[in-house]
């Protein structure tokens, strides 16, 4: 019994119906055996008479076809198409009176077995269903009815010789032909024949056993093919009707039982289904607890719905969460375009406000040098915050993966020390220095070099920006366990709290509403460092008091380089005999980036060419032998930058080669130093760089 409680819905119902079913079948089965005799003896009364009534209607319904096609046969017009195949006479005689014939098919045949026409209704698409191999036994029996099937269905033909009209017997000529008609069994035949013979008539597979059933009586007529095999049946049902008393006493007891089944299955029902369907609209309709924990009660499916509720109303809640964070994102990302546009407007107010100050003739060298200072730095500062952006666009279009090199990180940890160093103001009073690893590598490591140092940049840069006095270290240390190399960069600022500490990392975060004015940047540099550690295999985390500092924590899988370096043949630098005024090709399209280009270039008192677009350049390169030098822009129309380096290097592979791009991403710099030029600039232009450039390339000329 308690297996029984156990149970779920399903197999209670099962259960319940099958307990009363057997009550039932006892009760059938004493009455039945009264009766069976009586109702066989009938039912094989009833089925006799229905079959002989059934074939004479078959053969009756196949009478007229049969007769048509005997007459149609031995016909002097006939005999002559198949030798002259007369497609007028055809149509005149056949197809015109195709109707008349009630059938779906016409074929006629010489006697190579060839057809020399045919004719079909729109039921039968099939070409030529006509087995071949019976036209032989065709031959000799002159008369033949059979069934084919197709695609369509069952094809019920009829078949004779053609013969001259002198012969209507067709025993003193030989076939001139063969004469086909057919007539496809579909519905509209099944239901002819089913209004006449007061049946239901269905077409069924050979192999169908025809079962006896007590209401229909069911006789089946093998429709077989030429060779005498069955390839189908047709079935017709009618309705068997018997009217004893006792079945009407077994219909009383029948009724009485079901009223007490009937009363059974409803108080069951009302408590396993009914009550469970009532918690469930209640729930739907109010999302009453009570209710949800009332269903979970319940043994079976409506107890797994009601844990389905609980999980529905946990996760709405977490939506509820969800929808939350995306309203918060939606007043960051809002937070974040206002103070992008500040950002963006501060520089571009000095540029310009400074801009129109210079203009002033009465100004002093001082200050126009001062008011040039502010400019550039201005525009440097949107350099950044335009690099930032594209940056963060290129990680989430995943255009950026790791370059895997060797790497000697001592090295790299004392160069990124010196060349930190000389960028921390003055005014700041801080100590900055590095922890010395207590393992240090003395082997090189695996890893991308540009994306560490990046990493490293800018949480120290953070670090400083944070921090007015006090300290400000980075070091590493080797965990051989975890293989990983752990590295810290530690500061005395003013620190981070806690709940802003759990999403420093995410995008706009650092941007505030009520941002200060110490809180500068668009909030995207520790959410670009993080995208770099995860990008390298790694994990960021930080720690930080109020008042007392932050701790920046970051590792990168710890793998060693084992590539034997191969030293590489030095670059010969091509360069005209001419040592004090050079003859220098600028390949750029943009006027404006041109002239700003060629007065630098000119100021050193070389001589400019211009190529607008990257075909030219490779024309001129190859006209002007004097060319020393050549600046490619890498976006230019008709050839780009790398086409036109590729061509000119091919009958001047001495000539050095410069790219000048505004793609600044390390990945573009390095595809650029890979693809073969001997260096880059990029846009906006720095002066003083060219000026080094050009002094290294013709002071290693003229050396």
């Amino acid at each position: 019994m308690k297996r029984l409680f156990n149970l779920n819905t399903y197999f209670k119902l099962l259960l319940l119906i099958a307990s009363t079913t057997v009550f039932f079948f006892l009760l059938y089965t004493s009455l039945y055996l009264y009766t069976l005799q009586e109702e066989e003896r009938f039912y094989n009364t009833t089925y006799n008479q229905y079959d002989s009534e059934v074939k004479s209607l078959f053969r009756l319904n196949s009478k007229t076809s049969t007769a048509t096609i005997i007459d149609v046969t031995f016909w002097d017009e006939l005999v002559n198409f198949t030798k002259t195949k007369d497609k007028n006479w055809y149509n005149d005689f056949i197809v015109s009176e195709f109707e008349s014939y009630e059938m779906d098919y016409i074929g006629i045949y010489d006697l190579d077995k060839k057809i020399i026409n045919k004719t079909t209704s729109n039921k039968i698409k099939s070409f030529d269903f006509i087995p071949k191999e019976m036209m032989t036994v065709l031959y000799e029996s002159k008369l033949k009815r059979f069934y084919v099937k197709i695609p369509e269905g069952i094809v019920e033909v009829f078949a004779a010789t053609i013969h001259p009209s002198r012969d209507p017997k067709k025993r003193k000529t030989k076939p001139s032909g063969y004469f086909f008609m057919a007539r496809l069994l579909d519905k509209t035949f099944s239901s002819s024949l089913g209004n006449i013979s007061s049946s239901e008539v269905n077409l069924t597979a050979s192999d169908y056993m025809v079962k006896p059933k007590e209401d229909f009586v069911v006789v089946a007529l093998d429709l077989k093919d030429w060779k005498n095999e069955r390839i189908s049946k047709l079935l017709f049902k009618r309705p068997f009707n018997l009217n004893y008393s006792k079945t009407k006493e077994i219909l009383f007891i029948v009724v009485v039982a079901s009223i007490v089944n009937m009363l059974i299955f409803i108080y069951y029902t009302k408590k396993w289904v009914y009550n469970p369907l009532k918690l469930i609209k209640n729930i739907l309709e109010t999302g009453d607890i009570d209710s949800i924990n009332s269903l979970r009660k319940s043994k079976g499916e409506f107890g797994y719905i009601g844990n389905l509720f609980e999980e529905n109303n946990n996760q709405r809640k977490q939506l509820e969460i969800a929808k939350q964070k995306a309203e918060e994102s939606d007043t960051l990302k809002s937070s974040f375009l206002a103070n992008l546009s500040h950002e963006i407007r501060t520089p571009m107010n000095a540029i310009m406000g400074f801009s129109d100050l210079l203009t002033d003739a009465n100004l002093t060298e001082n200050e126009k040098s001062e008011y040039i200072k502010i400019i550039r730095n201005s525009g440097n500062s949107l350099v950044f915050i335009i690099e930032d952006l594209i940056e963060m666009s290129r990680i989430d279009a995943k255009q950026i993966t790791p370059n895997y090199k060797g790497l000697d990180l001592e090295k790299c940890m004392a160069d990124l020390y010196k060349s930190i160093k000389i960028t921390i103001p003055k005014e700041k009073e801080i100590e900055f220095f590095i922890v010395d690893s207590a393992d240090k590598i003395q082997k090189n490591i695996l890893t991308d070099e540009t994306k560490l140092k990046q990493i490293i940049v800018n949480l120290i840069t953070n670090a400083v920006k944070f921090t007015d006095k006090g300290f400000v270290s980075f070091g590493y240390e080797i965990n051989n366990k975890k293989e990983v190399i752990a590295f810290t960069i530690q500061d005395s600022g003013l620190g981070i709290s806690e709940d802003y500490s759990k999403v420093i990392f995410d995008r706009f975060r650092r941007i505030e509403a009520n941002a200060t004015n110490e809180m500068k940047g668009l909030g995207l540099g520790l959410s670009i460092t993080k995208a770099y550690v995860e990008m390298l295999g790694g994990e960021i985390s930080v720690k930080s008091t109020i008042g007392i500092g932050s701790v920046f924590t970051f590792t990168i899988p710890l793998k060693y380089d084992e590539t034997i370096l191969e030293s590489l043949p030095t670059k010969k630098i091509y360069f005209s005999g001419n040592q004090e005024s050079e003859t220098i090709l600028i390949a750029e399209d943009d006027n404006i980036n041109f002239l700003l280009l060629k007065k630098i270039i000119e100021s050193k008192n070389h001589t400019v060419l211009r190529a607008f677009n990257g075909q030219e350049a490779v024309n001129i390169c190859a006209e002007n032998p004097t060319i020393s030098l050549v600046f490619m822009d890498i976006k230019m129309p008709v050839l780009n930058g790398f086409e036109a380096f590729a061509l000119i290097k091919a009958f001047k592979p001495e000539l050095p080669v410069i790219a000048q791009t505004a793609y600044s991403s390390f990945d573009d710099r390095e595809r650029i130093m890979q693809y073969g030029f001997m260096d880059y600039i990029t846009k906006p232009l720095d002066k003083e760089k060219i000026f080094e450039l050009l002094d290294s390339i013709f002071m290693e000329s003229n050396s």
